[in-house]
């Protein structure tokens, strides 16, 4: 993916290779379930009939040198999309553990499905919910990826969909976006819902994995939030609560640079050892500024830019409806941001952080627009919206 498996890195901008080193150090906070889930290869009845229609290189005999890769049904051709392409599907969740497969071969079988397609228009759908410590590609294998598909297998396909996203997916974005061609990225598109999909592709034809289609509920494990935001809070909770003015101080850059290599190092990072409050300070929102989309989405923007026109007493479940909207690491993220905040404003007397001063701060950080102009021209809606979503937050994520 443009930031997750296969896309596009080296297209129409002569980039011959990514810094290898930071690939093959780069480690963030794994976003997917600790525990591995149950297999789920028993199929219904109706499922297993469409796996044998779409067959075409998904069920192999025994004897097939990717057999052993193909059993898994990571990989499935699934017919033709709404606009009479191919679609090929990516499965993370079915994915065994790093012990149990051959990544290197995993990333041939996928050539060789792909090379019987790339001569006409495709479409590429990968299927996310599943991806976990246990069973993620390592960044050398994103490197062996990215070398191995060159412009012969991106010159046709017309979409990359990415269903059910997280913050995982798009953090890595901030890496590899200066190898992005403008180009391929036009073609990459974040799903959030299986209903979303309908306008590309029949649903009922993709033999889509139980674990996707009984995506989870929402979590409240710290887990799903990425390690630089529990570092951080983690640190400011302890240290930062009575430091007056805390966010409105800036930090060495040289240090803020060199925090953000240790992160995607995959180096230990330690505030406490540091002793530098206004440092972490800085680290969260600049993670939370730098990601790709903004954690409450584009497809926030023009409903919280309105807020200011919902009816008062309806404001708690307009916010809550919207923020249902969300993938559910921006939700689990943003409650756990919004959570500290709060504990931050409790001590405003002497920190001087009061709600209003904490909205100022982090509405900018929260959403912004696709263009400069339509953020500035949104600073003071977005702002309110964070407000209210402090002063109300108990109402807010209340189960």
């Amino acid at each position: 993916m443009s930031s997750d498996l296969l896309v596009d890195l080296n297209d129409d901008l002569g980039v011959d290779d990514p810094p290898s080193n930071a690939l093959d150090q780069l480690k963030l906070s794994p976003m997917g379930d600790k525990l591995w889930p149950p297999d789920d290869s028993s199929m219904s009845k109706s499922e297993t009939n469409i796996s044998k229609r779409l067959g075409e290189g998904s069920h192999l005999s025994w004897d097939h040198p990717y057999y052993d890769i193909a059993r898994h049904q990571i990989v499935e051709v699934a017919g033709d999309d709404n606009f009479g392409r191919k679609v090929i599907v990516f499965n993370a969740c079915r994915m065994p553990p790093h012990h149990e497969l051959d990544h290197h071969k995993l990333l041939m079988y996928l050539k060789a499905t792909l090379d019987q397609y790339v001569e006409s228009d495709y479409t590429l759908i990968y299927f996310h919910n599943g991806l976990t410590s246990e069973n993620k590609p390592s960044l050398s294998w994103l490197r062996d990826a990215y070398r191995e598909f060159d412009r012969k297998y991106k010159k046709n396909i017309k979409a990359l969909y990415i269903v059910h996203p997280t913050i995982f997916i798009k953090t890595l974005l901030i890496l590899f976006k200066p190898l992005i061609s403008f180009k391929f990225g036009r073609k990459i598109n974040y799903i959030n819902y299986l209903s979303e999909l309908e306008d590309v592709v029949k649903c009922e034809q993709l033999v889509i994995p139980t674990r996707v289609r009984e995506l989870r509920a929402r979590s409240s494990d710290n887990e799903a939030v990425p390690l630089v935001m529990r570092d951080t809070v983690a640190f400011l909770m302890e240290q930062g609560l009575e430091i007056e003015g805390i966010f409105r101080r800036s930090a060495n850059v040289t240090l803020v640079k060199d925090v953000q290599h240790r992160y995607n190092s995959g180096e230990e990072v330690s505030f406490s050892q540091m002793e530098d409050v206004h440092l972490a300070a800085v680290i969260l929102k600049t993670f939370l500024r730098e990601l790709p989309e903004p954690l409450l989405t584009y497809q926030l923007y023009n409903d919280i830019v309105n807020f200011h026109n919902v009816d008062s007493s309806a404001k708690v479940t307009a916010i809550q409806n919207m923020l249902a909207m969300l993938p559910e690491e921006n939700y689990t993220s943003l409650k756990f941001l919004i959570e500290f905040l709060v504990q931050v404003s409790a001590q405003s007397e002497i920190n001087k952080m009061n709600n209003t001063n904490l909205a100022v701060v982090f509405g900018p950080n929260l959403l912004w627009g696709q263009d400069a102009a339509m953020t500035l021209s949104a600073i003071g809606p977005i702002n309110n919206f964070t407000r209210t979503l402090l002063d109300q937050h108990y109402e807010v994520f209340s189960p």
